[in-house]
């Protein structure tokens, strides 16, 4: 199997081009776009091609701490600014957002490698954030009510937490900014935002659409750099933060949570996860390989919420496994921005790299090879999709979150014998489930420990929706009602009552 590149010999189109340029590549900095303060930079390169994409100012902890000061000075008064005016912002933000798609999918393409048609998924997806915060912004819910004694009243209102610092991860781009930075600004909140380095480029460009959206000067300030520690490490030792929003891998999760209980941050962690795909005896096998492509080859595999672990009832697993391998085979990797592409690249070449040693591990283990099972030959960091069958339970592939477009199967007889098998993790983000029977759904629902349950689903993100696991898949929500919670703290007055 090989991959063609779209690129020109120049190694860009001009539509490519073009884009890249209207990028901005500073630091954005109390409304200010600027250098790096001793000058810095770094590379993005586009991982189906290794090729420079863009070279970016990288931020010093001088440069984090001078974000910090512009969120900081003008917290108050954006804390003061009225509801209705905040969620004017956001929908201003979603029609540029929206007008913008076409920019926004082609620069995630690029640098991130998903194929153009899973990038307008993810702008749609990403600009829902901005929608509905500009809806809950003016639905902030407090109470009023009388002490059960009846001798005072009880006036409960939500305040803003103070200036964030929101760290986004590499595989989705803007759907992670838009989740952080939109509930912040709904609540009233400051931002430093920290994007990932592999993929900084659209968290840049959407910050200056929400410039153009009309964000005050300092309540948004991006600190792109290639070191994350640089910018976290002085930010979470310095009083004036007060809350930290990461999304990432489980082990930075808990040295950030470390790192914050020093100061007694409020923390939000999204962090790994190991999800399951139970199919049982009686699910409609079509739909459920078809639930199996959406959970497992959404971004390449490269999510946190990607099928992780196939558990197949023994009586089935041959035909769903079957199934599945030939829809896997039927994938065509390639650049993103190529016609016909349905599978774009691993992130780098040590991601590829893990994602091998994985399977290779399996095989050692017993596992047979169905389809897949490779690298792929040619540039940039390309797998071939792999369906594994006869895993064994001992299999490190089975405990790792694998981040790549491979599938290992496994196999049950019982209900209760997959129930363990799911909960036979340290992470709790996402499981799914196939099955005829809806009392099987909420009997299973109930016993699995996990934050988040596709029944009878592939894809169940939404903004409107609670996402977050538990166990060590981290703590908080981030969309629906839930989310702008995160961002406030809560204050009760005791009013003494003068009739009683």
């Amino acid at each position: 199997m090989t991959v063609t590149s779209a690129l020109s010999p120049a190694a860009s189109t001009e539509l490519e081009s073009s884009l890249l340029a209207s990028v901005p590549t500073g630091l954005l900095i109390g409304g200010q776009w600027r250098d790096a303060s001793d000058g810095g930079t770094f590379d993005v390169e586009d991982p189906a091609t290794g090729k420079v994409l863009a070279t970016l100012a990288s931020a010093t902890s001088e440069d984090a701490l001078s974000a910090l000061d512009a969120a900081d000075g003008v917290q108050a008064a954006w804390a003061r600014t009225a509801p209705r005016e905040r969620a004017e912002i956001l929908r201003r933000a979603f029609e540029l957002v929206t007008e913008r798609a076409e920019d926004f999918a082609l620069l995630m393409t690029l640098e991130m490698g998903k194929p153009l048609a899973e990038a307008r998924g993810e702008v749609a997806y990403a600009a829902e954030f901005l929608r509905w915060f500009s809806e809950e912004a003016v639905r902030d819910y407090g109470r009023y009510l009388t002490t059960p004694e009846g001798k005072n009243k009880i006036l409960v209102q939500h305040k803003p937490v103070g200036p964030c610092l929101l760290i986004t991860p590499w595989n989705f781009p803007l759907a992670m900014a838009t989740r952080k930075v939109a509930p912040a600004v709904a609540a009233g909140c400051t931002m430093v935002l920290k994007p990932a380095k592999l993929t900084p480029l659209t968290s840049q460009l959407f910050a200056q659409v929400m410039t153009e959206a009309g964000l005050p000067a300092g309540v948004l300030n991006v600190v792109s750099s290639s070191s994350a520690s640089s910018i976290s490490g002085p930010l979470m030792k310095d009083a004036r933060l007060r809350k930290v929003s990461f999304t990432g891998s489980t082990p930075v999760g808990k040295q950030l949570m470390a790192e914050a209980s020093r100061n007694v941050l409020r923390t939000s962690m999204e962090l790994g996860g190991n999800a399951p795909f139970i199919v049982f005896e009686d699910a409609d096998l079509d739909k459920a390989v078809q639930g199996a492509m959406a959970a497992k080859m959404r971004n390449m595999g490269e999510a946190c919420t990607a099928a992780n672990r196939f558990l197949v009832h023994e009586s089935v697993a041959q035909e769903f496994t079957g199934k599945f391998a030939e829809a896997m085979k039927a994938l065509r990797p390639g650049r993103g921005t190529e016609a016909g592409v349905t599978v774009g690249p691993l992130i780098d070449a040590g991601a590829r790299k893990d994602v091998h040693a994985l399977v290779e591990d399996a095989v050692t283990a017993g596992a047979t090879v169905v389809t897949g099972g490779a690298p792929v030959d040619g540039p940039g960091y390309f797998y071939q999709p792999t369906v594994l069958a006869g895993v064994s339970n001992t299999a490190e592939i089975l405990r790792t979150e694998i981040f790549g477009p491979v599938a290992p199967v496994t196999t049950f007889s019982t209900e209760e014998q997959a129930i363990a098998m799911a909960n036979a993790t340290e992470y709790g983000l996402a499981a799914y489930l196939y099955t005829r029977d809806y009392e099987r759904m909420f009997r299973v629902s109930e016993q699995i420990e996990f934050g988040m349950v596709g029944f009878n689903a592939g894809v169940i993100s939404n903004a409107a929706a609670p996402f977050g696991g538990v166990k060590q898949s981290g703590l908080g929500r981030e969309g629906g009602s839930e989310g702008i919670t995160e961002y406030t703290t809560t204050q009760y007055i005791g009013i003494a009552d003068p009739y009683a």
